[in-house]
């Protein structure tokens, strides 16, 4: 299907794009750029990550540019070091079967490796046709280099990729093969045009908010889990997504509740409009009502001169999000009401209805029919608010997530800090499994996101440490500690799995007469990773004694 020849435009009114890359996309970049010389000016920049974002920058200071293309790990780099819109050029489903199916032809050993976030659909792929393929996510480059490896080690002899994966797929003596078409940057660059002649339109109009800077950071991919449970969810957001009906989100503290409203957002036809967010129990009384429906100048001693737009206002035919929506006060759960209903704000201290098209996505941890039958929450506007509901699932109610999760946490938090993750980390922290399930996790997934960062400072600063039940009770007494009283069988259990790691190593040792070679391979770990091990290895009595 040929494409359409891009429409003329007035030199002043071309957007202005940069497109950012190391790898062999730059030259991908390169040659499509000049099939839109009429529609836009598009300059390739071969730089990478803190290279790339301080010198663009720098840049803008004194030059224009409307968006940024980039692709991978580069591109979730700058995505938030950046004062304007970068878009993810990102690989379709069709790229990745091509992809494979020339990997295939290479090899019947193959793999995929992917930045951050592994490919849902590809196990279907692999159930349905017998298609064998290893999948791998990687955070920083060395995390990538050691993904690798590991693969290698593994037979694996053709690894599809982007750019820096095949790259280092072939240092390593293995075959890499390219993901991204010709279409798929093409849709970027389609895309960035778009963004950038409605970030110029909306700037225009003088908005007080540009586009662009009210943004859902997050997608569907970042509600990770393979459980059913977290499938389903996933599979409800989809279906949300199609509607502009409004959401109730509920679920504990932690369970990513404003990450489900973003994903919906970023799934729906709004996704292009701003997605405004506001913590109704985070504000005042007194300044909540003025946030969401602005004010006139005068309304009050100390308003802005010329008055301000409220937050309905800013997410105008986007998403406003209510987080802790049962914590707003009565008497603005009534002006609330009319809203949905009329379609339509007035600001404080005016007169004058200003028309909105926003969509509401609320959510909470509390249990809001409850405090209907207790009068603290109106019963119509209850309704209102949850023509379809969702509830976000605790950690305990998907167990068999925990490891997976605690890896991905892992991985970013060493990658926040610059610090390098394990070689063989998943295959630590795996073994730490029962250990992590004996605690509730009340605080959910945050609050393993936070003790996961507590693990990689502490990694830092004794970089051959290496991860086992032991080191992880010394570094986490919340695991030790909690609800000791409560079940008395809990502190043994405790004790022979941290002993546990520690006495299948000796008695591996024994086994292979100290062979450390033999060990490390009979683990599939590296021989300075056992060392790290052996090292480490302090003995649960000592603490104890």
């Amino acid at each position: 299907m040929s494409r359409r020849p891009p429409i003329p435009r007035d030199p002043q009114d071309k957007p202005v794009i940069w497109t950012v890359s190391i790898s062999r996309l730059f030259d991908l970049f390169r040659d499509i750029m000049v099939e839109y010389d009429a529609s836009a000016d598009i300059e390739p920049i071969h730089l990478g990550f803190e290279e790339a974002a301080q010198t663009l920058r720098e840049r803008l200071q004194t030059e224009r540019c409307d968006a940024v293309i980039a692709a991978g790990s580069n591109g979730a780099y700058l995505k938030n070091r950046l004062p304007i819109p970068v878009v993810i050029a990102k690989a379709s489903g069709f790229d990745v079967m091509q992809a494979l199916a020339r990997a295939r032809k290479v090899s019947r050993q193959i793999a995929i490796v992917t930045y951050q976030e592994t490919m849902p659909e590809l196990a279907d792929f692999k159930a349905t046709f017998g298609f064998q393929v290893e999948q791998r996510t990687y955070v920083t480059e060395e995390d990538a280099k050691s993904q690798i490896g590991e693969l290698k080690a593994m037979g694996v002899q053709a690894i599809v990729g982007a750019g820096l994966i095949t790259d280092l797929a072939e240092e390593a003596g293995l075959t890499g093969i390219f993901m991204y078409s010709a279409g798929s940057i093409r849709q970027a660059f389609d895309d960035a045009i778009e963004i950038s002649r409605l970030t110029r339109l909306e700037a225009s109009k003088g908005r007080q908010q540009p586009i662009g800077e009210l943004r859902a950071r997050h997608s569907i991919n970042d509600l990770r889990g393979d459980s059913n449970i977290m499938q389903e969810v996933r599979r409800s957001i989809m279906l949300y997504a199609r509607s502009p009906a409004t959401v109730l989100l509920q679920g504990e503290t932690g369970t990513g509740k404003e990450l489900a409203a973003q994903a919906i957002h970023k799934e729906s036809a709004r996704a292009r409009q701003a997605f405004v967010a506001v913590n109704c129990g985070a504000i005042a009384e007194s300044l909540l009502e003025s946030e969401l429906f602005g004010y006139e100048e005068g309304a009050f001693t100390g308003s802005r001169r010329g008055g301000h737009a409220g937050l309905f206002e800013a997410a105008h035919r986007g998403t406003l999000f209510l987080d802790e929506i049962g914590e707003m006060p009565l008497n603005l759960q009534t002006r609330l009401l009319r809203v949905l209903e009329e379609r339509e704000i007035v600001r404080v201290g005016g007169v004058r209805p200003i028309p909105v098209d926003v969509r509401i996505i609320s959510a909470t941890h509390c249990d809001l029919e409850q405090r209907v039958h207790e009068g603290r929450f109106r019963a119509d506007l209850f309704y209102r608010l949850a023509v379809l509901r969702l509830h976000l699932p605790s950690l305990r109610e998907h167990p068999t997530d925990l490891v997976a999760l605690a890896q991905w946490c892992l991985k970013q938090a060493c990658a926040s800090i610059g610090n390098r993750p394990h070689p063989n980390l998943h295959a630590e922290v795996a073994r730490c499994e029962s250990l992590l399930q004996t605690y509730h996790w009340p605080g959910n997934v945050r609050e393993l996101r936070n003790l996961m960062e507590r693990v990689a400072l502490h990694l830092s600063a004794t970089p051959l440490q290496a991860i086992t039940p032991n080191f992880l009770m010394k570094l986490l007494p919340e695991i030790t500690n909690a609800n000791l009283s409560d079940t008395p069988h809990l502190a043994s259990s405790i004790t022979s799995i941290a002993s546990e790691d520690e006495n299948s190593i000796d008695k591996l040792m024994r086994k292979f007469n100290n062979n450390r070679d033999a060990v490390a391979k009979h683990l599939g770990i590296s021989r300075t990773t056992l060392w790290r091990r052996l090292r480490s290895g302090e003995k649960l009595s000592e603490k104890t004694q």
